[in-house]
């Protein structure tokens, strides 16, 4: 009887290696998925955007998302540098799930617009203007574009501007290049006055 008992409060004690196995592999499963959505945009930043917002909406009804915080998906078409800010005219590439831009699939033509990123060149990576596609964090202005000597093509004067937070660059090949974070609030980046940014795109050199 002494030993029945010894057995079964060994089996009891004793969890099965199965039970162990799948514990372990929940736990691994677990931390790779809660990483993964954070590998592109860090989670502070993810918190505090605006979820699932689209160029096409950020268009259509700019008052309502003024001020707040987006994420959005492109390639840089073009860049300017007025008054210490690089200007990147972006042509927008829509997010996945895991915030990596591709190609538009639905072919909307609002989906395949242009929009602009102010940054503080500050600290940006060296290949930045190679990236094959970036993911960017910003903040919505109503910031006036400044007068540029030559407007970037397919320009048309209404387009969306986003003070940068957070750039990712993406390299040919899918894979996670650079990242760069504002060293200043968005909202410090864009408090120029506008004649500040028409003043230093005098003379600028047209790229």
């Amino acid at each position: 009887m002494t030993k029945l008992l010894r057995s079964a409060q060994h089996d009891v004690a004793k969890p099965s290696v199965s039970v162990c196995w799948r514990a372990v592999a929940a736990v691994v499963l677990f931390l790779a998925g809660g990483c993964a959505w954070t590998d592109t945009v860090p989670r502070k930043f993810v918190e505090q955007a605006e979820p699932g917002v689209t160029l096409t909406a950020l268009a259509g009804r700019p008052a309502v998302y003024r001020g707040k915080m987006v994420v959005l998906g492109g390639v840089i078409a073009e860049e300017k540098q007025v008054g210490g800010r690089v200007w990147l005219w972006v042509k927008n590439r829509p997010l996945d799930a895991d915030y990596e831009p591709h190609r538009d699939a639905s072919r909307t033509a609002s989906e395949s617009g242009y929009y602009w990123i102010v940054a503080d060149p500050r600290g940006l990576p060296k290949g930045y203007q190679n990236w094959a596609r970036l993911t960017v964090v910003g903040r919505v202005s109503n910031v006036p574009v400044p007068r540029f000597e030559v407007q970037p093509d397919n320009w048309k004067g209404a387009e969306p501007v986003l003070g940068a937070l957070y750039l990712r660059g993406w390299s040919y090949g899918g894979r996670l290049d650079d990242a760069w974070e504002a060293q200043q609030d968005a909202n410090y980046i864009l408090s120029n006055p506008a004649t500040e940014l028409r003043q230093g795109a005098q003379g600028l050199d047209a790229n």
